[in-house]
């Protein structure tokens, strides 16, 4: 399957997720069509990571794109979908790529059914909604789930952003989206608690004197996992994984 190099890119979603997959993408390239933003705060992060890109309804920014980003929260995302497919927004041909992490592209079909080209891309990397994303998105990977055929569209996709694509398989989503989580939230419970106690003897900034022993322990961590000394069986709890968007 081939596309041309340079495609009309359209948002829905000014989280802390969408605005900065856009602006990887125009970074090489593409050109972002619209974006849409409902309360102020994400239409502010939309203008200071998009400057210049006009804030649409989801309609007109279906209407104009060759490709749609859905960077909403999970819970909003399968009453998007075939909200939109009940009134035929969706066009044929339409690359239509979401960023939920337990889903592959089985939550796309009402889509799907009208013709579009489905994948599943989600970064593991916790973004912060501004332009240091960019320079961490170099060291990020991304999970890619789509039809065969279209795999090497979204394993390019995710280059073209700075990101390595990992395929992951539909029925695994699930467990990539638990152990995304636990990583996320073990490691945000334990800082906040450290620096708490910090905080509580009378020491001033402790996230300073933390951040060299956490990113050391961290590092130190990693470089001990392998699959034989990990179980991911007893790790993996259903916890709720952190919404992105």
């Amino acid at each position: 399957m081939e596309r041309s190099g340079r495609l009309g890119v359209g948002i829905i979603g000014a989280g802390r997720v969408g605005p900065i997959l856009g602006a990887a993408l125009a970074g090489a390239g593409h050109a972002i069509v619209g974006i849409s933003a409902v309360s102020q705060q994400s239409r502010d992060r939309a203008e200071a990571v998009l400057p210049g890109v006009p804030i649409l309804a989801i309609p007109e920014i279906i209407e104009r794109s060759e490709l749609v980003i859905l960077a909403v929260p999970e819970a909003e995302l399968a009453s998007l979908v075939s909200g939109l497919a009940a009134t035929g927004a969706w066009q044929p041909g339409q690359l239509v790529l979401h960023t939920a992490a337990p889903w592959g592209t089985g939550i796309l079909a009402p889509a799907t059914a009208q013709g579009v080209i489905p994948l599943a891309i989600h970064p593991a990397m916790a973004f912060t909604g501004t332009s240091i994303d960019l320079v961490r998105l170099r060291d990020s990977f991304f999970a890619v789930t789509a039809p065969r055929a279209v795999q090497p569209i979204g394993q390019a996709l995710v280059v073209e952003m700075g990101a390595e694509p990992i395929l992951v398989d539909e029925a695994d989503r699930p467990a990539w989206a638990e152990a995304i989580a636990i990583a996320t939230s073990f490691s945000a419970a334990i800082v906040a608690q450290a620096t708490e106690a910090l905080s509580a003897i009378g020491i001033e900034a402790p996230g300073s004197i933390l951040a060299p022993l956490v990113r050391a322990s961290v590092d130190n961590a990693l470089a001990r996992a392998t699959p034989t000394t990990i179980d991911l069986g007893s790790l993996l709890h259903p916890d709720e994984p952190e919404d992105l968007s």
